[in-house]
């Protein structure tokens, strides 16, 4: 499997795309879509989201008029966000956005497995404090954790839905999945654990 990171305009946020020769691609996360066509090999297959905040979902919807066959995989709370531009943060800046209908959402749950690949499948971890859409996956020796850890930084709690206890928790589980992996964050560059 390859890894590619694109760094987005909004917050530095990160789109990492993933990709099996023959096989296609798959999004973690989705910020500006136009620097991720050229890196897309077909067929794009869908978007592991780490949590809905605007600066990891504001791509999704030209994202979807592009590639309408695409899946969004998120939890319960990520369906919920997609679907409200105040819950998403969208509301507070320049272009709100919302999904019409959840029909391309995929809501997933602590202890499922998505299968990307035939040798490659996302094990998804609840990762809440941040948001309550907050996941993290884990793919072979990579962990994908979005907003959820970011190295150097302490995770913010502030916004709507954060919850301190539940970060604090969320790192050290975080911490146990990331023993001997790559980790890749919702801003920032992949480094081992640290």
């Amino acid at each position: 499997m390859t890894i590619n990171r694109v760094e987005n305009s909004m917050f530095g946020s990160s789109t990492w795309l993933l990709g099996s020769e023959g096989e296609g691609t798959w999004l973690v996360d989705c910020g500006d879509v136009e620097p991720l066509v050229p890196l897309i090999a077909p067929p794009l297959r869908g978007v592991l989201l780490t949590h809905a905040h605007f600066d990891h979902i504001y791509g999704l919807g030209h994202l979807l008029s592009r590639f309408p066959a695409v899946r969004i995989v998120t939890n319960a709370a990520g369906r919920e966000a997609l679907l409200d531009e105040y819950q998403n943060l969208s509301a507070y800046h320049d272009s709100p956005f919302r999904l019409a209908d959840d029909h391309a959402i995929d809501v997933v749950d602590e202890g499922d497995t998505v299968s990307l690949f035939n040798h490659a499948a996302a094990h998804v971890y609840a990762t809440p404090g941040h948001h309550p859409s907050c996941l993290t996956y884990a793919i072979g020796n990579h962990l994908f954790t979005g907003d959820a850890y970011i190295p150097g930084v302490k995770v913010v709690t502030l916004l709507p839905g954060g919850d301190k206890q539940a970060a604090a928790a969320s790192l050290e589980r975080i911490a146990r999945l990331a023993a001997r992996r790559i980790v890749h964050p919702g801003h920032g560059l992949a480094s081992p654990w640290r």
